[in-house]
């Protein structure tokens, strides 16, 4: 492994960064398992980063795929009909409950982030944009620049326009109600739009939980109030879905539904390909179809990423796997929370169904402690499970298996993660 991480080292970016003080290479994977290139097992709450969405070696996939390579046909470009495409988004735009919904596929969260906000600028004629503070959409020119996290920032050059809100900080205000923390996020946005923009602003987009950011999240019914202020003004609303789409989340089917409103557009990735590259951006039509040039997508919705996503989504559905997700994610949450309170390390743990985290501090300070986060996955990865690693100040540790984990898997690795808690302590 040494001579395999040297070569990484000597070709690959110093800002792409590796998991592990000695990071593993994954050579197979079944199920909610992978094995790494030594022969060592590990139960995986992490997914490919959310991407594994129903884990690995999945039958029904593996076959769909197969289909589509047997006929010889990986490519085509968007410059010819593909029906696994049509279907798909014949799917998604029904399932998006936007009204008279188009969809245009891309291969990622990050350029399917890009497609909406050009989108929400052309239709409103403003690189004007608001996004919430502690927010994560990308790694390119703009996804970046509404980014609201400094770690991922690298440069303060921007196509847009930026104004950053209160949202997923709840716990920056602990001396105000939800309700108040509510109507004083309200206010904000308000003062924002009297204040700090001019006329026209396009769009908001928000996560409605957020990925990077440490799966933090706005109170459920905030994006309800926000989206009654924006319509005054005529403000697009961009949901964020990468992370949280296809019944992650458990209560909903996509995120934003927590806070009772349906989204102008809405960005999706990750999940759907089951660890085939294909994103999407769905829309209403007429804001779909208003942009003036040409448009293309070479690899976006190709055959191959078609047929996994269908298969996918067949398989998801079939199995009611967002059910899954709220059940075992209530066991989950629950059973961390309770072991929380004795752990001094711990703090503010969060989550909605398949998708929740644990904040790591200090125990003498109280301050976000990154170290324990990392010294917490190395026990973990000794023990045999795989987390994720985020935050704001990257103290937060990340869990979102794929939503077909057992109650069995759940317990196992449920019970490494506090051992490993422990072990911090």
């Amino acid at each position: 492994m040494s001579n395999l991480l040297d070569r990484h080292r000597a070709v690959m970016p110093g800002w792409m960064s590796l998991y592990y003080d000695d990071p593993i290479e994954i050579v197979s994977g079944r199920g909610r398992r992978v094995t790494d290139s030594d022969g060592r097992s590990y139960l995986d709450f992490f997914g490919g980063i959310l991407t594994n969405m129903l884990g690995y070696d999945v039958p029904e996939v593996r076959e769909a795929v197969e289909r589509q390579l047997r006929t010889g046909v990986a490519h085509t470009s968007t410059l010819y009909l593909i029906r696994a495409q049509v279907e798909l988004a014949e799917r998604i735009a029904e399932l998006s409950g936007i009204a008279n919904a188009k969809v245009f596929f891309t291969n990622s969260g990050t350029e399917a982030n890009e497609t909406a906000l050009l989108l929400a600028t052309h239709a409103r004629r403003s690189d004007q944009v608001l996004a919430l503070r502690n927010s994560y959409h990308g790694r390119s020119y703009a996804a970046t620049a509404v980014t609201g996290n400094r770690s991922w920032k690298n440069s303060s050059l921007s196509p847009v326009n930026v104004h950053y809100l209160h949202g997923a900080d709840r716990e920056r205000f602990p001396h105000l109600s939800d309700e108040e923390f509510l109507a004083f996020c309200a206010d904000d946005l308000q003062h924002v739009l009297d204040t700090a923009t001019a006329t026209d602003v396009a769009c908001l987009i928000v996560e409605p939980v957020q990925g990077v950011g440490g799966f933090t999240a706005a109170p459920d019914g905030l994006l309800g109030r926000y989206r009654e202020i924006l319509d005054r003004y005529g403000i697009l609303l961009v949901s964020d879905e990468v992370q949280t789409g296809w019944g992650r989340t458990g209560e909903h089917f996509w995120g934003i539904q927590a806070h009772g409103v349906t989204p102008h557009v809405m960005t999706f990735a990750k999940g759907l390909g089951n660890g085939f590259a294909i994103g999407g951006v769905v829309a209403e039509g007429t804001l779909m179809d208003a942009l003036p040039a040409n448009g293309i997508s070479t690899f976006g919705g190709n055959p191959i990423a078609t047929a996994a996503a269908g298969a996918t989504l067949d398989y998801l559905l079939a199995h009611d796997l967002q059910a899954n997700a709220h059940r075992l994610g209530r066991l989950l949450v629950d059973g961390l929370r309770t072991a929380a309170e004795g752990l001094p390390v711990a703090r503010d743990v969060r989550g909605k169904g398949l998708m929740f985290a644990v904040d790591l501090i200090d125990p003498g300070t109280g301050a976000p402690s990154p170290a324990l986060a990392a010294g917490v996955m190395e026990h973990a990865k000794e023990r045999g499970l795989l987390i994720g690693r985020g935050g704001l100040y990257g103290h937060t540790l990340r869990m979102a298996p794929p939503l077909t984990l057992t109650e069995d898997e759940a317990g196992e690795g449920l019970g490494i993660l506090l051992d490993s808690l422990a072990a911090a302590c």
